[in-house]
């Protein structure tokens, strides 16, 4: 891998990776390359390519045709004038896979506008069903029928739109007033409706930094596939409509020991949701920080539907043992993903931006309790090259 400067205003990257063939497995080469240039004086413009190959056989190429490559291609420009009040931004991408050649584009744009007082943006968006991201993930696209136990892909379009109103106190403990509205508009790419989802929130910033937060969620949803949440009876294709409310509260985030909490509670789809999070952090000045996060889901459905409760608890500790030598270690139980999850990091910084990092990771069961999924050793060396 290389990154770096060409002048100052161009950046490169370029990354090779080659994987070994194993059992049915076949070997697999990954590139990666983009470039940048900044234009004006707060504007970008990039480009990038990433492409997979596989060393298929014949067998493997007539069985998974799509297996040979994939292949994607774009550009992206944002732009924001010199006082930071107006911003643009949009892109082209396109895909490259075997035996396709339509519905295998996304395309992006946007404008914003920002003030003291007020800030909004919209920003549109189209993937095509046949818009395949190999070295990556795209949202959505992918559609779980829990009837039938398979993945369907369904291309989308959306706007999504966010504005913000700040009040902002000259006097007193509070430093400002926030009320926000989000708006999430979904369709097919035939132009049918999926989804509406709008997003209510007012909070309050205290000069102490401790924050308190209250908002609604009211959605509306054409549910394309069967979809469970519980082991029983999978939701049917529908159109529902559902609404819950929230409430959080944060203490002074400058403090050792700083807690935090949230409530929600209301309809989901046909049933009900209960959600309750409390989070806890302590700072040992100058060496260590320690936190444990919580969240439960009380979901309840009618009848055949069923009732499950998800629950979700993450230790975290991050310890300096100097300005150079850091080690932090992950733990999470979640039983929605029926997974137990420890992820140890240890970073050696042995010159200006260049490391060292030791990474163990180690994943379990949760029922039969503490079976090994996977574990892994991994390091990995970065160094600052100056030319």
């Amino acid at each position: 891998r290389l990154t770096g400067n060409i002048d100052d205003k161009t950046r490169i990257g370029v990354m090779n990776i080659q994987t070994a063939k194993k059992g049915d497995f076949a070997s697999q080469n990954y590139t990666a390359i983009s470039a940048s240039r900044r234009f004006l004086k707060r504007s970008v413009v990039k480009a990038y390519y990433f492409g997979r190959e596989g060393a298929l056989n014949d067998e493997q190429k007539k069985s998974d045709p799509l297996g040979r490559y994939g292949r994607n291609a774009g550009t992206e420009f944002a732009f924001i004038d010199n006082s930071n009040t107006w911003n643009a931004w949009g892109g082209f991408h396109q895909s490259w896979k075997y035996g396709i050649t339509k519905q295998d584009k996304y395309l992006n744009g946007g404008v914003g506008y920002n003030s003291r007082s007020f800030s909004t943006f919209i920003d549109y968006d189209y993937v095509g069903v046949n818009y395949y991201t190999d070295m990556g993930f795209v949202q959505r696209i992918e559609n779980y029928d829990a009837a039938r136990d398979t993945s369907i892909r369904v291309g989308f379009q959306h706007i999504f739109n966010n504005a913000v109103y700040k009040i902002l106190p000259k006097k007193g403990n509070i430093s400002s007033h926030v009320f926000e509205s989000q708006t999430f508009l979904v369709w097919n790419t035939d132009g049918s409706f999926n989804e509406r989802d709008n997003d209510f929130a007012y909070s309050i910033n205290f000069k102490n930094t401790s924050q308190f937060s209250t908002g609604l969620s009211n959605v509306d949803v054409q549910l394309l596939f069967p979809v469970s949440f519980t082991d029983s009876t999978p939701l049917p294709k529908d159109r529902y409509k559902y609404t819950f409310y929230k409430v959080k509260y944060s203490t002074d985030g400058r403090k050792k020991f700083v807690a935090g909490g949230g409530l929600a509670a209301g309809s989901f789809y046909n049933g009900s949701l209960q959600q309750y999070i409390v989070s806890l952090k302590y700072r040992v000045q100058p060496w260590g920080s320690f936190s444990v996060d919580f969240e439960q889901n009380e979901l309840r459905f009618p009848g055949k539907y069923g009732k499950t409760s998800l629950f979700l608890v993450s230790p975290r500790a991050e310890i300096s043992f100097s300005n150079s030598l850091f080690w932090t270690t992950f733990f999470q139980y979640n039983t929605q993903a029926e997974n137990i999850n420890i992820n140890s990091r240890l970073q050696w910084r042995y010159k200006p931006m260049s490391d060292l990092f030791v990474v163990y990771t180690d994943n379990y069961f949760n029922s039969p309790f503490l079976k090994n999924k996977n574990r892994a050793l991994v390091f990995k060396l970065n160094y600052w090259l100056n030319l």
